[in-house]
């Protein structure tokens, strides 16, 4: 099941972070170990849409669409600057600063994030 939703482009990294997990158990304990969290996104496209998914690197280490249960830290910004994010880019702190990306609940979290977007830069083509 593909997570990839045609009116956000940039949402096929979700599809990307989810084989990267599922690729290696080593990797998908080792992207719990350093997240501990659940990461939820919700991205607006340019058509003024929103839509939300979430990654789990608290438990189960895995990839879907909605908000998840709880999340720990919920990242806000368009599917635009989320596809350079995900590209490297763009620097989550220069988003951030320039209020192009929100985040709610625990910001220390969203650090955490660098790292699992980096290993879908490798295999995301966007």
């Amino acid at each position: 099941m593909s997570l990839k939703n045609d009116k956000f482009p940039s949402s096929a990294a979700f599809d990307a972070i989810n084989d990267s997990l599922k690729s290696s158990e080593a990797d998908r304990k080792d992207a719990i170990k350093q997240g501990k969290a659940v990461f939820a996104f919700t991205l607006k496209n340019k058509a003024g849409e929103t839509e939300s998914w979430h990654i789990d690197l608290k438990e189960k280490g895995t990839v879907g669409s909605g908000l998840g249960n709880k999340p720990t830290v919920t990242l806000s910004l368009s599917d635009e600057d989320f596809g350079k994010l995900v590209a490297g880019q763009a620097n989550a702190q220069r988003l951030f600063m320039s209020g192009k990306l929100k985040i709610k609940g625990e910001v220390m979290k969203a650090t955490k994030m660098q790292p699992i977007l980096q290993k879908a830069q490798t295999k995301a083509k966007l």
